[in-house]
C-alpha cells in the first residue's frame, strides 16, 4: 500500500481465499499473531498449490503478491516458519514474510535473521 491507499480489513470470522479462474490477481496482506497463523498458513498453501497447478495445467489462476506479517513472543513460537521460508524461496517476490518477535532472549538463527524484526 502507499499513503492514502484504501484497504479492506477483516478481523475474526470465517477465513477463506477462493479465487476463480480468470479473476484478476490480487495483492494480499495477511497479519497473524501466535496460533492465529493457522488459517492464514492454509491460505498460503492453497495459493502455492494453485500456482503449481497453473504451471502444469493452465487453470487460469493468476498469482498476485502475498505479504505475511507474523508476530510471536520468540522465534521458537513461530509456527510453520520453515514451511513459510520454503514458500518464499519457491515464489520469490510473490510470497514474502516479516516475522516480528516481542520477547526474544536468544540469538536468532541465520536463516531467519533477514526476515525478523523486534527484540
Amino acid at each position: 500500500c502507499t499513503l492514502d491507499s484504501e484497504v479492506a480489513l477483516r478481523v475474526g470470522g470465517d477465513f477463506f481465499f477462493d479465487p476463480q479462474p480468470g479473476d484478476s490477481p490480487v495483492k494480499l496482506v495477511l497479519i497473524a499473531g501466535g496460533v492465529g497463523i493457522n488459517p492464514l498458513f492454509s491460505m498460503l498453501l492453497h495459493i502455492a498449490d494453485l500456482q503449481g497447478h497453473q504451471e502444469g495445467k493452465g487453470n487460469g489462476y493468476k498469482m498476485g503478491t502475498v505479504k505475511l506479517y507474523y508476530s510471536a513472543k520468540n522465534t521458537s513460537e513461530l509456527l510453520f516458519k520453515k514451511n513459510i521460508l520454503g514458500l518464499m524461496n519457491a515464489f520469490p517476490g510473490k510470497i514474502t514474510c516479516r516475522f516480528h518477535v516481542t520477547q526474544q532472549s536468544s540469538q536468532i538463527c541465520k536463516e531467519l535473521q533477514p526476515h525478523v524484526t523486534g527484540k
